[in-house]
Parts: C-alpha cells; structure tokens; sequence
C-alpha cells in the first residue's frame, strides 16, 4: 500500500492545491475560532428532581409515614432512579430524586415524564387534600446576577419585570427570573367570640367572599352579532371587600362591621431578599444555549447603563454577577498561556532544529488548530474551561508529529537525499507507526470521553478535542509539512562535509548517549530490576500525595449558609443573616453581599447547587475583592461568635461537580433517638482529627409541638368529626383563603383569620368557638391540647432513616485526608453498631469513587483497542504488549513532581497520567518499530536495540522537550495545574526510562530469539 500510495509525495506533486488548501484552511479555521460560543463551564446533565408534598396540619412523623412512605415506594418502579432521599417537617416533606450517575442524559427527560406521571398515578391514592408537585428545572446558569434597591417591595418587583422585558430582548439571553417578590395579601381578622354570639362562622365569611371573586358567566344573544352578558359585583377592591354583606338571621352585616381588614405584604413571607443589607429583588439572567457570553455580558452591561438612568428615584441597579468577565479572562489567560506555550515550543525547535525547521513546526500549529476550530464549531463546542484546557494540553502534543516529520526529512537531507525523497520518506518510513501512536494517545482519552457519569460529561471534551488535535496535527504532519519542507528546506547537495560542523556539536552526546546503552545493555537484568524497584516504590508514594477530586475555584465568590435550628420562623433566620450582614457591611474585602433568606441563591454558576427552600436556612453570596480578600473574609466570618444552635457553612466555590459538604458521614438505622446517639460518636470523631470544620448535623434537636387530643365521645355527641375541627382550628389560627382579586396581571389572596391576640396565645385556643351539629361550643369541649417535643425534621435515604453527619475542612487540607485520619475509629465505631445500623461515606470521597469506577470501567476496552492498534502496525503479540506495558514509565517521576510541589492527585490529574500513558507508548511503537526495521535489515541484537535508540533519541526528546515546557504556563493553573505538574515530570522521567531502561526490557525480552536467528544464520 506504501509503495503504491505516498501522500507525501503527492501532496508535493500537488502543491497549488496544497497551498490553496492551506491558506483557505487558515483563514476558515481563524474565522470560525471567533465565532465560537463562549462560555465558563461545559453543561452537563444535573440527574436530580425535586419532588414536594403539602399536607396542612400533618406532623413531620405523619408526613413521613403516610406521604413520604407510599411517594417512595411508587418512585422505586422508575428504574433509573438509584437514591431518594427525603426530609419531612410538619406540613411537607421533599424528596430529593437522584438518577444513576451512569444513566445517558438523553434519556433523562423521558424518565422525568415517568416520574410525572407516576406522581398522578398516586395522587388518588393520598389523602385529598395532599398537594404534589415536581420540579426538575435546575440546568440553567443564571451567570449574570443583577440587584435592584431602594423601593418598597411591590415597586421594585414592578420595575424588575420591566427590566425582564428589556433583557429577554438581548440577543443571546435564555431565562430571565426575579427573585425576592413578597406577595400581597387581603387580611380579614375576626373576633371568633365575637362571631359565635352572631352566629357567624368563618366558613361563612369565605363562602360569601367567594362567590364574589369566582367568574360568573351570565350566557350571550345572538342577534346577528354574538352580544356576551356581563355580571357585576365582583370583588375588585379593598372597598368592595369591606362592603360584602353577610346575613345574619333576617338582617345583614358588612363585612367592616364585624372584622378589622387590611391590604399587606404576606407574613411570613416565603423569602426574603436582601443586596448589602438592604431589601432588594435580584434579576438573574441565563444565557442561551450555545451563547457567546462575552457578547452577552457586553449588552447587558449596556441595557443596565440605560435602565439605570430612567429609575425612579433613590432607587438603584448593582451587577452582582457577571460570567462575561470570568469567560474573557479565561479566555486571555488561554491565549497568553498558548503565546507562552507556543513560544518555548518553538524555542526548542528552533534551537535544535534550526530556524527553517523551527518555522515549519511553527505553521504547523496554527493549521492544527484551525481544523480544530472548524472542527469545534460543527460539534457545537463553545470555548470553556475544559476545551480552553484542552487546547493547552493538545499544544504540548500537536507539534509531536511535525517535530517526527521535519526531523526525518532534515535526516535525509543530510544523507545527501533531494528535497522530494526526504520528503515522501516521512510516510514510507515514519507516518504508519506515527499514526498509530497518535491513535494510542487518542484512545488513552477514551475513559474520559465515553465515561457515563456527570464528571465524564463534564470533562468529556478532553477527549473530543485533544483527539481531534492530535489526529488533525497527524494529517498535517504528513501532509503540509513535506510540503513546506520542499519549499523551505535548503537541499543541502554535500550534506556529509557541510553537516561537519554540526556533526561535531552532536558527536559527543551521541557518543555517551552510545556508551550508555552499551552499559545498560550489558546490565540490562540490572536496570530492569531496578526500573521495576522504582516502578514499586513510586505506586507506594501515591499514598503519600494529598487526594482531591476538583480543586476549589479560582473565583472570588464566597457561600456562606446558615442554617438555624430546623423549624425556626423566617423572621429568626432573617435576624441572624442581618447580625453577619452588620458584621460585613464596610469591610474593604467586599465588593457584593446578596442575601437570600429561606430560598437558595440563584445558580450563578453550574457546580454550585442552590439550597433547598426553607424559613430556617439563609444563602450569604459574598463576592470578595479579590482570593485574598475571599481568604480574609472567610477569617472574619469564623471568627464571629453565633448560638450554639446555628450552623454556619462557609464554602468556597468547586471546579467541578462536588458535594455541598466536602466530607460526609451517613448514619443510617430504624431508631431516630439511637441515630442521634451514634451521631454523638462521629462527631467527636470528626472534631478529633483536628482538620474538621464546622461538623454539623441534618436534622437538629428535637423542638417543643402542641397537640390537639380530640375526645371521639365528645365528637360523636356534639355531631361533628376530627376534620371538620381541624379545618375550623386551621382557620381560625393559620387562615382559610376565600378567594383573590385582581392587581394588575397578579392577583392578591385574600385570608380569614383569627385577630392577632388570639392566633399567638395558645392559652385562649380553648375558647375557640367551633361550629358542631348543635350549635356553637368551644374547642374545650372537644378535647384538650397539650405539648410534646418531637423532631422538627426527619430525613430517609431509600425508605430508611439517615442522619448524615457533615463538615468542612481547614483551609489547606484535602477531605481525603479527614476521611482517612478518622477510618480507624469510624472501622471501630461500625463494629460496635447495634444490629440494623451502618456507616456510609459520602461527599467528596463518594463522588470520586463514582467519577473514577465510571473511567475505570472503559479500561478493559481502552486496553484492547490500543492492543488491536498495536497489532495492526506491529503484528508481534509480545511486542505489543511491551509497548502497552511501558505505560507507567512515567508514573515514577510523576508522583516525585506532585510531591515536590505538594499538588493533590485528583481527576485533573488522573487524565494527566493517562494522557501521560499515551505519550510514552507513541514514544515507545516509534523505538520498537524502528527496532524491528533494524532487524530486518540485517543487524544484530544489540546493535538494532542501540541503533534504533540512538536514531529516535533525538525527536523522542525533542517532543518531550516541547510538550514540557509547553505545559509549563499550565502548571500555575489553579484547575490545571496538577494535570500539568504530572506531565511535566512524567514525562522528564519517562522520557529518560524509555530511552534507557526500554531498551534493556526489549533486550532481556527478545534477545535470546535474536541471538539464536542469528547463530542459525552463522551455521
């Protein structure tokens, strides 16, 4: 096929198409490059839904057994799903729904309609008036955060959705959502006593209010033209609602009469929210999928400009978040680094290769990159943190094949060969066993871009995109290099007297280099044992160097949440938040301080999980000046003093998918009060390693309850029954809704209720008039009310009780090394567990485990791919799997770099070392092809071992050279950089062992079959 083909020579034969394609390619790759999307992280599928059920008046107990239970068991027929975990408080429970982490995120939305409708399957099934609804809603990244101030809730939530109507306009713009509206309200509070002796129930007082607010159609006629007949005397206003008649014996009372009513905002209200302290309403903008956020950052800043000078007055627009700004600076930080990269890269080509060869392997990279530009753009890859990364990392491997190439031509050129030959040499002699190291390279990213996992998903464009580099460079190499190398070449006729001066500078490396392998040749039982003795001791230093899974972000966003005692009312809450808020406000360190206080934060960014609605929990988004202010605040906050029974979770923003707390404990058993006792133990645990921070509970203490006991006697004698009771007591304390009125495009509820004084003094509920059978009586007579305790949230995990233990860690140290310091009494602790109880892992650790089974599971077929590659070009089993076997070469100076520079060994630094496994074997099917073509051509064992190495001695170096120092810039990365450490010092050593201890394996290996060819011949 080689001899009948040479792509090399035709491309030179052909080279006004040749060049047309090059300029066309340039320019097509350097346009598409500009218009790709822009974004700060790559999406990836967010696998969990969140499903809630209303019950008013249920215990958490209740909602558990009678809601939770039955919810749980119906979801358990969706197969996809792998956890529910569940938390039940008095009136609701949430159960959190988690798919299998390998589950393919194209079937995600069929399995979300599933889990529908099995919700309205069971629907009837629950008592009726339980209320279900799902949500899985939580893809988007609202990246640009926005804060209006200064106005009474209902103006600024007037203004907001005015500036929602502007941004939805702005090309590039998705969702547009407002938060912190505090809905109004119509009071009517009532003096139950004063009702009963009218005989006025509440219920009565509802039912007139809305058969004033419910639509009344009064039909239409036909004369020729359809005419509607319209009905008056709807509810449409505070005065119309004061003027409600209700009838009393043979008279009427307006409704103003016997009530006090009023017009105000919903209290408690659902959420606050508050910008440096004071009440605002944010406006969180998503952008399109496939964006360019740096264009939509620009014209959103522009519409703010503008809106911000028609506001009304004393109000104010703050931009809290703007992702444009993280996207440009990623975006320049790659294009400085690639200068960098790209510079040194050419340095070393230059300097060891000379300028006409350093200015081909220099055009070989913009050509590389613009297929991959072309490539990105019909694969709609936009320009984030991983293909950013990726394209580094393929910079440090794309020259590899032009390096190979030049390097070959530039060898026969000094043999004395023409320009033409040296070129089509390339493909007879290096372009086959070149490609199929490009290929192995490839496939060592395999794992990664197949993985079905959320982590694979996120980081999968490692694959898709170095992939396309490195084959995209391949073609280049054998194609446009021979061609550049023809016309820019100088074909050099007396290439043997005038190499002279060059041949000298190299004689004596090559000398030692030759003296070196003589040795290791002659020792080679030696150097093997000794190559395997630092193989050993290097997989035992792994156990030394810090674990991580992604490191923490490099943003100055700071969360802090606060989580008050499970039950607390929203005006607590919002009274803590506004002692830290006092603490911050004025402190040179901030920029922006955004409070939410019963509802999570917007997801301004994809790894950060808004937290769950409820009135005990508050969400801090600090924005800091900079990562030494953010460090400075985080000192601040830990320092300030709180109750014993609030929590504070100060978190710093992940580079990846990561848990809300990075080290977890899941304590999970029947008994709550023996889960709350073996909580005990793992806490002091966690405190003993000294590196736990802030270990906390999910579930709280137990509170104080009341309980109605309704004596059945008594409700049988009186003619009524447990409901009707309860729904009045709902009334008369909580309030019944009658009905709503319009406001514009909303519409305000309007509440019966008990007055003030009764509705907060248990005291007098036993005077509470409840209509029966008979007549009027008081709740006394029904049954009595007393106080229990009971615990105000409970939380199952797959229909069993779990009580999860949580931390944070101090600032320096990996959560693998608190999971690991506590093992030993956690193994203890588990033995001594009573039967029915266990002690699982979670956070990081869990996700780890997850994220590396799902790559390890793709090794088996990465193996055998690389095995049937390797076959293909070598067509020698053992030889193949030498080449296969020399993949951890690299592994040994590679953990002495993470622990010389104190790099955690995490998923970034996992590819690294696959990416590293790749490049030795594409260094190590050059040496054994070559060496088998020394063979071939007559030479004897050790001097085809030695000349083989001493041939590939030179590119072998040269690319590592180049892929080095070109991942240098990478390594000050705060994602990148252990990546990059790894393969800075793999490959220092694994070029070293590959071209020292490689030939002593091969000959140990295959010497002796040599050897006995050879004697044969002799004979």
């Amino acid at each position: 096929m080689m001899d009948r083909f040479n792509a090399s020579r035709w491309a030179i034969q052909h080279s006004s198409l040749i060049g047309f394609l090059m300029v066309v390619l340039l320019l097509a790759g350097g346009y598409e490059f500009t218009r790709l999307g822009r974004a700060e992280d790559p999406a990836f599928t967010l696998k969990n839904m969140i499903v809630s059920a209303q019950w008013q008046g249920a215990s958490a107990e209740q909602m558990q057994k009678q809601i939770a239970a039955p919810l749980e068991q119906s979801l358990r027929n969706v197969e996809a799903i792998d956890i529910l975990s569940t938390y039940c408080i008095p009136s609701a429970c949430v159960t959190q729904i988690f798919l299998k982490d390998s589950e393919l995120k194209q079937r995600v939305p069929g399995i979300w309609q599933k889990v529908r409708n099995t919700l309205t399957d069971l629907a009837p099934e629950l008592p009726s008036d339980v209320v279900l609804s799902a949500n899985d809603d939580y893809a988007d990244v609202y990246g640009y955060v926005f804060a209006l101030t200064g106005g009474e809730n209902v103006t600024l939530i007037r203004t907001a959705e005015s500036l929602r109507k502007t941004f939805q306009h702005i090309h590039g713009v998705g969702k547009v959502q407002i938060s912190g509206e505090i809905p109004q309200q119509i009071t009517i509070d009532v003096d139950p006593g004063y009702l009963a002796a009218q005989n006025i129930s509440i219920a009565q007082i509802s039912q007139a209010i809305n058969q004033r607010t419910t639509l009344a159609a009064a039909g239409s006629v036909d004369f020729r033209t359809v005419i509607p007949l319209n009905m008056t005397g709807a509810l449409t206003s505070l005065p119309s609602i004061e003027n409600t008649a209700i009838p009393v014996g043979k008279g009427l009372l307006h409704l103003k009469d016997i009530s006090k009513i009023s017009r105000d905002y919903t209290k408690p209200a659902p959420s606050l929210v508050r910008y440096g302290g004071k009440p605002a309403v944010v406006i969180s903008v998503a952008m399109a999928q496939g964006g360019d956020g740096l264009a939509l950052g620009k014209a959103l800043h522009s519409a703010m400009t503008k809106a911000s000078l028609q506001l009304p007055a004393g109000m104010k627009l703050f931009q809290v978040e703007d992702q444009s700004l993280v996207i440009r600076e990623a975006v320049n930080t790659f294009l400085i680094k690639f200068a960098v990269a790209l510079t040194v890269v050419l340095l070393v080509a230059f300097i060891s290769l000379g300028w006409r060869s350093g200015v081909i392997v220099a055009l070989s990279v913009p050509l590389t990159l613009s297929a991959v530009a072309l490539y990105m753009g019909a694969m709609n890859i936009s320009l984030d943190r991983i293909s950013l990364g990726a394209l580094i990392l393929s910079l440090g491997l794309l020259v590899d094949d032009a390096i190979i190439s030049i390097e070959a031509m530039v060898v026969q050129l000094e043999a004395g060969h023409s320009r033409e030959d040296s070129a089509a040499f390339a493909w007879t002699h290096t372009a086959f066993p070149m490609l199929t190291g490009t290929l192995l390279t490839v496939v060592s990213f395999l794992p990664v871009g197949l993985a079905h996992s959320t982590t694979g998903e996120y980081a999968g464009e490692i694959f898709w995109v170095s992939g396309a580099a490195l084959i995209f460079s391949w073609i280049v190499a054998v194609i446009f290099i021979p061609f550049l190398g023809v016309h820019l070449l100088s074909e050099n006729k007396n290439a043997h007297s005038s190499g002279n001066t060059k041949q000298s500078r190299t004689a004596l490396i090559g000398a030692k280099l030759h003296a070196l392998l003589v040795t290791t040749l002659r020792h080679s039982r030696m150097v093997v044992g000794g190559t395997m003795l630092v193989l050993l001791l290097s997989i035992a230093g792994l156990f030394f160097v810090d674990q991580q899974f992604f490191p923490q972000s490099d943003r100055p966003e700071l969360i802090v949440d606060v989580a008050m005692k499970p039950g607390t009312s929203i005006e607590q809450t919002g009274k803590l938040a506004g002692y830290l808020e006092k603490n911050l406000i004025g402190n040179a360190s901030l920029r922006h301080m955004e409070t939410h206080i019963g509802d999570g934060a917007p997801r301004f960014y994809l790894p950060y999980a808004p937290a769950t609605p409820s009135a005990s929990h508050a969400t801090l988004l600090l924005v800091a000046q900079d990562l030494h202010a953010r460090e400075d605040l985080i000192r601040t906050i830990n320092a300030l003093p709180v109750p014993p029974d609030v929590s504070l979770h100060v978190q710093r923003l992940s580079l990846g998918p990561t848990a809300d707390f990075p080290v977890q404990y899941r304590i999970i058993g029947p008994d709550p009060s023996q889960l709350r006792d073996i909580t005990q133990d793992v806490t002091g645990i966690l405190n003993r390693t000294g590196q736990a921070v802030g270990v906390q509970s999910d579930w709280g203490s137990r509170t104080p309850t009341l309980t109605f006991d309704a004596d059945p006697d008594r409700l049988a004698l009186f003619q009524t029954d447990r409901d009707s009771v309860a729904s009045q007591l709902q009334a008369a304390i909580s309030g019944t809704v009658a009905g709503n009125i319009p406001s514009g495009q909303k519409r305000i509820s309007i509440i019966v209720r008990s007055a003030t004084p009764l509705r907060n003094d248990p005291g007098q509920w036993n005077d509470i008039p409840i209509r029966t059978g008979v007549g009027m009586v008081p709740l006394g007579q029904l049954g009595s009310i007393r106080a229990t305790s009971a615990f105000p949230i409970l939380w199952q995990r797959n229909g069993e009780l779990c009580l999860t233990v949580q931390s944070d860690v101090v600032s320096g140290v990996q959560p693998s090394s608190v999971v690991e310091k506590a093992a030993s009494d956690i193994a203890i602790l588990t033995k001594k567990l009573p039967t029915g109880y266990r002690i699982e892992i979670g956070g990081d650790a869990e996700l780890s485990d997850t994220a590396n089974d799902a790559i390890f599971t793709l090794l088996p077929l990465t193996v055998g791919l690389m095995l049937l590659l390797l076959m293909i070009q070598l067509q020698n089993l053992p030889r193949a799997l030498l080449v296969i076997a020399s993949a951890p070469l690299g592994l040994v100076s590679a953990v002495a770099a993470l622990l010389v520079f104190q790099a955690p060994f995490g998923f970034v630094a996992l590819l690294g070392l696959i990416a590293l496994a790749g490049m030795i074997m594409r260094n190590t099917i050059l040496l054994v092809d070559q060496i088998q073509t020394n063979h071939q051509a007559g030479m004897q064992a050790d001097e085809a071992v030695i000349a083989a190495t001493m041939t590939r001695a030179r590119p072998v170096v040269l690319t590592a050279l180049s892929a080095i120092f070109a991942f240098i810039p990478l390594s000050f990365n705060v994602f990148w950089g252990p990546m990059a450490i790894v393969m800075i010092g793999g490959l220092t050593g694994g070029t070293v062992l590959t071209l020292v201890a490689l030939p002593a394996v091969y000959t140990l290996l295959f010497d002796r079959f040599y050897r006995q060819i050879e004697d044969f011949n002799h004979v």
